[in-house]
């Protein structure tokens, strides 16, 4: 039982300290929680990991507390899942919570409008990151589809402005079909 706490201390920790440190919404905290889960806690392997946030990215819903629940639920189940939730929430209920208390102060307050504006670069590099790190791993599979599917939805979004909901919708049907498609010829091999 010793062995099981310390998991869930580990895991309330983890996703408070990331959430707490985390600003410039869900993107930014998908590599901080590989580099703590994946590179540090050898928790879920790289793979996984991306499987994860590809999973939380494609359901409705803020994707750092998305990604949390199903880190959560991955390493310690449905109790792991409420503990990473918990642990993600809180940090912005109580800054918001204490801002909103000083919210005249800070909002015409020299200073913090100049760290805001810092904080806008650092998390477009980390955003930048992210997409970097995960079409990686998308070019290193070398799998043609995922290529296509990627390009295909980049010039969707940047060229043409298609909806973002369209655009998912479209990749996660793209994904099932051929998903679909690949266990049927295995299991035609195996017969």
């Amino acid at each position: 039982m010793k062995k099981n706490e310390n998991k869930y201390l580990k895991l309330f920790l983890s996703t408070f300290k990331l959430s707490a440190c985390t600003f410039g919404g869900g993107y930014v905290i998908v590599p901080l929680m590989k580099k703590r889960f994946v590179d540090e806690l050898n928790w879920i392997d790289e793979a996984e990991m991306m499987d994860l946030i590809a999973i939380a990215q494609s359901s409705p819903g803020a994707m750092a507390v998305n990604t949390s629940i199903i880190v959560g639920y991955h390493v310690a189940g449905v109790l792991g899942a409420l503990i990473t939730v918990l642990g993600t929430v809180l940090p912005p209920l109580i800054i918001i919570s204490v801002v909103s208390l000083f919210y005249q102060t800070f909002r015409d307050n020299v200073f913090v409008n100049m760290a805001m504006t810092g904080m806008m670069a650092g998390v477009a590099a980390v955003i930048c990151d992210v997409v970097i790190n995960m079409a990686k791993n998308i070019i290193k599979k070398k799998h043609k589809l995922s290529i296509f599917t990627l390009i295909g939805a980049f010039i969707a979004t940047y060229f043409f402005h298609v909806n973002v909901i369209i655009i998912i919708l479209v990749c996660g049907i793209i994904g099932a079909v051929n998903t679909y498609l690949s266990e049927k010829s295995r299991r035609e091999r195996e017969i």
